[in-house]
């Protein structure tokens, strides 16, 4: 069985650090992500979705993490084609993208050489991790509007090679890509090419709601495990993602997750049930049962 690494979806969410998770010396961003990373091997970068990662940040994560922990990192909204607002992009990009006289924008909107741009400096601020040996995967999400195609497929291949060296993985949101007819062809499309399929619990019932299929399409295999909340649809992310896993589930996910584990050399397990300690309480219960 490969390596197996138990994570969050994020170590600074508000309601968080006023659940009593962290201890009261743990009272800086330093020293929380100090604790953290006394407790886990690995964390997802959430806030790089909403606004480009500055080197400084990156160089201050290196540094107060010990050697060897991971960070996966969710690529900017621009370049998986969601809403991104004008005022999230670099003060210099902004007048291009102005000029398609929407806010937020969509890829499609502004100037390829704003994307570009984007994507270079996305990828330099990173440096410190990847310097550090700490980079891990950089998480494409796709939208619910972004069906299975050959352009979809075309697009996921361009924004792999504009990564490269740097590994991606990737995650849909349009139940297209994983209905029993084209399931195979999906996970046949992302092995063939060395793309981690990111497998996640959700919500079903959604436009945007996708099996839990596990599977490994490359040497590396991702899980994301967003709950189960009542309110999936609401535009509160707390009470998107307030969803905490009980003991039975989590004991239902273990076997599952050591099987995936078998097939492939390493396996990353993300909570994103990120409201409260809930993600940090599942992520400790899970990695007890799995002995990592």
């Amino acid at each position: 069985m490969g390596e197996i690494r138990v994570g969050t979806a994020s170590w600074t969410d508000r309601t968080l650090l006023q659940s009593g998770w962290y201890p009261p010396e743990a009272s800086t961003p330093a020293r929380r992500l100090q604790f953290y990373a006394s407790r886990f091997p690995l964390v997802e970068v959430d806030a790089t979705y909403y606004a480009l990662p500055a080197e400084q940040i990156a160089a201050s994560w290196a540094a107060r993490t010990p050697a060897g922990f991971t960070f996966n990192v969710k690529a900017f909204s621009l370049f998986t084609q969601h809403p991104t607002r004008i005022a999230a992009l670099p003060a210099d990009l902004r007048p291009a993208a102005q000029q398609a006289g929407k806010d937020p924008v969509y890829l499609r909107q502004v100037d390829p050489a704003v994307a570009d741009q984007a994507w270079d400096r996305f990828l330099a601020a990173l440096e410190p991790l990847r310097r550090a040996g700490k980079l891990g995967v950089i998480l494409l999400q796709f939208p619910r509007w972004f069906p299975i195609s050959r352009a979809s497929k075309d697009y996921i291949l361009s924004c792999a090679r504009r990564a490269a060296p740097d590994p991606v993985c990737i995650e849909f949101r349009n139940r297209t890509w994983m209905t029993p007819d084209n399931q195979q062809e999906t996970l046949k499309f992302l092995s063939d090419h060395d793309l981690p399929y990111v497998s996640v619990d959700m919500p079903q019932g959604h436009p945007d709601s996708i099996p839990p299929v596990l599977a490994a399409t490359a040497d590396l295999a991702v899980i994301r495990l967003h709950g189960h909340s009542q309110k999936w649809t609401s535009k509160d992310i707390h009470e998107r993602f307030g969803y905490r896993y009980s003991d039975a589930e989590l004991s239902e996910w273990t076997p599952r997750i050591s099987t995936l584990a078998g097939l492939a050399d390493r396996t990353s397990v993300l909570f994103n049930n990120c409201y409260s300690d809930y993600a940090q309480v599942n992520a400790q219960q899970l990695a007890t049962l799995l002995g990592v």
